[in-house]
């Protein structure tokens, strides 16, 4: 029998070496697995990065146009997109065509450019052929896909706490006695803590907040004789941006800033009060007044029953007002920082027009110092903001649309009724607060 056809045979059938020619193969596929994970794991790091700095710059560009024009919030926004990316290693990631400004609808989740606006901005960052910085591959340009191309995209949008928009808030301590109720979409904020005496009523809907909920300050009755407490109570913190904005807002009335300058202020020349005592007789609507302080002489002065209407007045006095005051379509600002008195009043002041919370009628009360109203203060969509403090007295039924907001404390009597408005605010003083959408 010949030998060499056995030879063959054998040779066939031995399984030596079979595992290392296994070995082979997966040692190819294991690489093509490695490689594939290697490459996608570039592409959601590099996809992170570029959707990182899309939110940081779109932050950035809807901040800077609350008070910038569209083409210096683009620069800004540029200016922070070249910090999270820069151009030397990511290449150019965006350019100003890449930013935005529009309109945002939260029912569809759709964003609208238009230009001029400032409630919202949409940014585009990417990496592709079009940019010339696409995201190369490594091992996946074995199968032919050199690089891939991204694009990602983020929505800011500009919102108003309601709270700052009606309601109690001061950086300092919120301090409310006994008797008092608080009507359905009223806040209360601190940012440091409530103090609240006995029989005060928070319909549904009311918001009682602090950053800690421990430093709620209650009698020992507690939530029993504050109805409707315990629901309301929220744990939160917010950076107030109004009161930073107190002074800039008081200068740009005074320079007729048509940002801060009510539209009912038609007459183009701006009067000086000749005496630090303002009769009926002293004003006339539709203008801008100003009064400086001389030596000895730091109060101004609205005598009794005077009736403010459609009228602006800037001072660097305290500022006084005499029993039965109204004040509607009002804006009084100060740069006085005397302690209690820098605005206060005698009784019977009304703040706002008495008209069930139409549009239209309020006013608005600036200080860089304290707020005090004694007695019988009467609010109808009307606004203080103080870089102190707030202290006041009300009518048992007379706060119908009032928004207070103090860098220091604020303190409260009893026996209010707080109504809610949740219309007739729209010529408050507010800084823009950004979330993303998108």
């Amino acid at each position: 029998m010949p030998v060499f056809p056995s030879k063959l045979l054998t040779f066939a059938r031995d399984e030596k070496g079979s595992v290392t020619a296994f070995s082979l193969f997966m040692t190819v596929a294991c690489l093509a697995l490695a490689g594939y994970a290697i490459d996608i794991g570039n592409l959601v790091t590099a996809r992170t990065r570029l959707q990182v700095a899309a939110d940081a710059t779109a932050h950035a560009a809807l901040l800077q146009r609350e008070l910038h024009t569209e083409a210096d919030a683009k620069t800004k926004a540029l200016e922070v997109a070249a910090l999270n990316m820069p151009e030397s290693v990511y290449g150019k990631v965006l350019t100003a065509d890449d930013i935005d400004f529009g309109t945002w609808d939260p029912d569809t989740r759709t964003f609208t450019p238009k230009s001029g606006s400032r409630s919202a901005v949409q940014v585009s960052t990417q990496r592709n052929h079009a940019y010339e910085n696409q995201i190369p591959t490594y091992f996946l340009k074995l199968v032919g896909l050199d690089d891939w191309d991204v694009v990602t995209s983020s929505v800011f949008v500009t919102y108003y706490p309601t709270c700052l928009r009606e309601g109690f808030v001061a950086q300092d301590y919120v301090d409310l006695q006994s008797n008092n109720s608080y009507s359905n979409g009223f806040c209360i904020h601190s940012n440091n803590y409530v103090s609240l005496n006995s029989n005060n009523y928070f319909e549904p809907g009311t918001v009682v907040s602090m950053p800690d909920l421990d430093d709620l300050e209650l009698p020992n009755s507690g939530y029993k004789t504050n109805v409707g407490l315990e629901a309301a109570l929220r744990e939160g913190s917010w950076n107030i941006r109004i009161v930073q904005r107190i002074n800039a807002i008081i200068t740009g009335i005074k320079n007729r800033d048509p940002m801060y300058l009510p539209s009912y202020i038609t007459n183009a020349t701006t009067k000086t009060f000749t005496k630090n005592t303002v009769y009926q007789t002293d004003v006339t609507s539709g203008t801008l007044y100003t009064y400086t302080c001389n030596k000895g002489n730091n109060t101004l002065t609205i005598k009794n029953s005077v009736k403010l209407s459609k009228v602006a007045i800037i001072t660097s006095c305290d500022v006084k007002f005499e029993q039965g005051v109204i004040l509607e379509d009002v804006v009084i600002g100060t740069t006085s920082t005397t302690k209690n008195t820098s605005i206060t009043s005698a009784s019977g002041v009304q703040i706002g027009k008495d008209d069930h919370c139409a549009a239209g009628g309020g006013a608005q009360l600036l200080t860089m110092g304290d707020i005090s109203f004694p007695s019988d203060l009467k609010m109808f969509g009307g606004q203080l903001l103080a870089k102190g403090n707030i202290e006041f007295a009300a009518n048992a039924n007379g706060i119908e649309g009032a928004a207070m907001v103090a860098g220091g404390s604020i303190s409260g009597t009893s026996n209010m009724n707080m109504a809610f408005c949740g219309t007739g605010m729209e010529a408050n003083y507010e800084a823009e607060y950004f979330k993303l959408a998108l």
